[in-house]
């Protein structure tokens, strides 16, 4: 699967991932009353909008870009309804030929992780039958807990031809709380995690170089992702923190090789609720969806400039 997704971002000429992270806020209006009329101000009324508001935006967006990142929180919150509409947009999305990185943070131990595995790689197993529950290409995960609650992953997504992301240096302001601490060696936690990343993937090379383990390393550090990238060469890196929460695409750069691959940028509120931002409130609520189109057209703009000021056409670094 990784050698899908480095595929997709060559042919496409877009390192980018749009994250739909949906949330009713974001949803116009008039989706949201005829998703309401069909079922009521209810859950189900929820995970319908949500629904029809992704479905538009991957409508006018999956010819540009090689993937998408639902973040299953978005549609937990609203219950089995909300599950199922992020079924349907995996669903969707695979029909559409994207690559769906499952942002789930899944983190546990034992038959727990493995359980995990099943549902979210697949597959489980029922009356001599194989099932795919959510089927995402990819998913994230939590490391904290050691190997044993990565490992099934590992397994499970060698087993089915996909692959993972390992928390490495994440966006969030308060990330360096643990991640940033030294250990007894003078390695910080988030270096070890990398080290870990490089190994775990060491069995998994694809056709281009990189491994089915790749890491989430936030664009809001570019000095540890420069760390980072050197301590995982074969890792493929899913970069959060441009644009909404304050990265530039120069502070990108470190998380991309000397090849100009091995990173792919996420951007979930900058693209899905574009249509709500002051450079783009000409497209209004009718038509958010083209608004998401021209966002993402502006950031492969954006993020292209700035990997041609720093590499060559062939991926020779300046």
């Amino acid at each position: 699967m990784i050698d899908k997704l480095i595929n997709g971002i060559k042919e496409k000429n877009a390192p980018i991932v749009v994250g739909l992270d949906p949330n009713l806020a974001f949803v116009p209006q008039f989706v949201k009353d005829t998703a309401f009329a069909s079922f009521g101000q209810t859950l189900e009324g929820a995970g319908e909008a949500i629904w029809l508001f992704n479905r538009a935006i991957i409508d006018q967006i999956y010819d540009l870009v090689p993937a998408v990142k639902p973040q299953i929180a978005m549609y937990e919150q609203f219950g089995i309804p909300g599950l199922e509409a992020f079924v349907k947009t995996v669903d969707y999305c695979h029909q559409k030929g994207l690559v769906v990185i499952g942002d789930v943070k899944r983190g546990d131990i034992g038959s727990t992780s493995e359980a995990y595995a099943r549902g979210h790689l697949g597959p489980v197993e029922i009356g001599g039958k194989s099932y795919f529950p959510f089927n995402e290409d990819f998913v994230t995960l939590n490391p904290y807990m050691g190997a044993d609650s990565v490992l099934p992953f590992v397994k499970m997504a060698g087993q089915t031809g996909k692959g993972v992301f390992i928390l490495v240096k994440t966006s969030n302001p308060s990330s360096g709380d643990f991640q940033d601490v030294e250990t007894k060696d003078g390695s910080r936690i988030f270096e070890l995690a990398a080290r870990k990343v490089e190994e775990w993937g060491a069995g998994s090379i694809g056709e281009n170089g990189y491994s089915s383990v790749g890491a989430v390393v936030g664009a809001t550090y570019p000095e540890q992702a420069k760390t980072a990238r050197a301590l995982m060469p074969h890792a493929y890196i899913l970069v959060p923190g441009y644009g909404a929460q304050g990265a530039s695409a120069q502070d990108l750069l470190p998380n991309f090789n000397e090849d100009g691959l091995g990173a792919i940028i996420n951007s979930s509120r900058g693209i899905i609720a574009a249509w709500k931002k002051e450079e783009y409130k000409e497209f209004g609520q009718y038509k958010f969806a083209l608004a998401s189109r021209q966002a993402v057209l502006d950031m492969k703009e954006d993020i292209n400039a700035a990997l041609a000021s720093r590499f060559g056409h062939k991926g020779e670094e300046k």
